[in-house]
């Protein structure tokens, strides 16, 4: 009796831990989700920021030196921390894939866009292409397997970015829309990088340490943009470029990569396609820009994307 007694518990202690492993699992999932969609609403703020920092400074000193003001306040996290100062020797090449990614790609190619006349808000509904852009490197680097479902959701909200961008061209890809299609690529090869990073290491880190990474070129250069660009420091400027450099630049990722590690990159990374539409609000409230029905069409289709993506499962394999 003793024998099946224990053995009894035993199946009940087994079947109880294979029930709640799934839900450990849902859990994950929706709370990577719910960190992701943190980093999406702080990045939703970049573009408008950026044309407020491009009312007195010039866009490479926007772009480079917001690295640097989130750099002081990395090293800053570090010391509290009393974490090393410089990554491990054998993730350094990771983190210059991070740096080049979305401490220099992504803020030079968006920022030359919308100082070239793109619109804040044409710019968000383009931009809104990076979740697909990130599912696929996700594939390619971070060894997740989404399913069909998924890729159709995804699929459709890419499409519809492409069809809005396709008619505000008069049927051509502008040279704004050929610099943001190089921003998403950039950012999506950060996105993907930093994530695999975070399964191991905290997501203030990751940035923390592609930004040291980066500093041997994006301190220099600040400086000689500073001293040869004759920077207008106005209040909106100042505001602007305070909001690149520590939200955009730093803060935002913290739970964005974080997400991304809990609920998938593929799935998780989906939120940034409701990003479009909290960027063309900023843009309404803050910048005056006028929209046009078509862009709200376009803007609302994606978020009935993100809805469907979520609602699917990523199978990942470890890298």
């Amino acid at each position: 009796m003793r024998d099946q007694s224990s053995a009894t518990t035993r199946d009940q202690v087994v079947s109880s831990a294979s029930i709640g492993r799934p839900d450990s699992a849902a859990a994950q999932a929706r709370l990577g989700t719910a960190l992701a969609a943190v980093g999406v609403l702080a990045f939703s703020g970049s573009m408008p920021a950026t044309v407020y920092a491009m009312r007195g400074l010039d866009p490479f000193l926007v772009a480079i030196g917001r690295a640097v003001l989130a750099l002081a306040v990395a090293v800053g996290f570090l010391l509290i921390a009393r974490a090393p100062l410089l990554p491990p020797r054998r993730d350094l090449g990771s983190y210059a894939v991070i740096a080049l990614g979305v401490v220099f790609g992504f803020p030079v190619f968006s920022g030359l866009a919308l100082y070239g006349g793109a619109s804040t808000s044409h710019s968000a509904v383009v931009i809104g292409l990076l979740p697909a852009a990130t599912a696929v490197f996700a594939v390619l680097r971070a060894g997740e397997r989404p399913r069909a479902a998924f890729w159709l959701a995804c699929g459709l909200g890419a499409l519809s970015i492409t069809v809005f961008t396709l008619s505000r061209g008069g049927g051509h890809v502008t040279t704004a829309d050929l610099l943001l299609v190089l921003a998403l690529g950039s950012a999506a090869v950060g996105y993907t990088e930093g994530a695999r990073l975070t399964r191991t290491t905290p997501g203030w880190r990751v940035i923390s340490y592609a930004l040291v990474v980066a500093a041997p070129l994006t301190v220099p250069l600040t400086v000689w943009l500073a001293l040869t660009t004759g920077p207008a420091f106005t209040a909106e400027s100042v505001a602007g470029f305070l909001y690149t450099g520590l939200v955009s630049m730093y803060l935002g990722f913290i739970p964005w990569y974080a997400g991304l590690a809990r609920g998938g990159i593929a799935r998780a990374g989906q939120t940034q396609l409701a990003q479009p539409l909290l960027t063309l609000t900023w843009a309404v409230l803050l910048l005056g820009e006028p929209f046009d029905p078509w862009t709200i069409v376009a803007a609302m289709a994606v978020l009935v994307c993100v809805a469907a993506t979520q609602r699917t499962r990523a199978n990942a394999i470890p890298a």
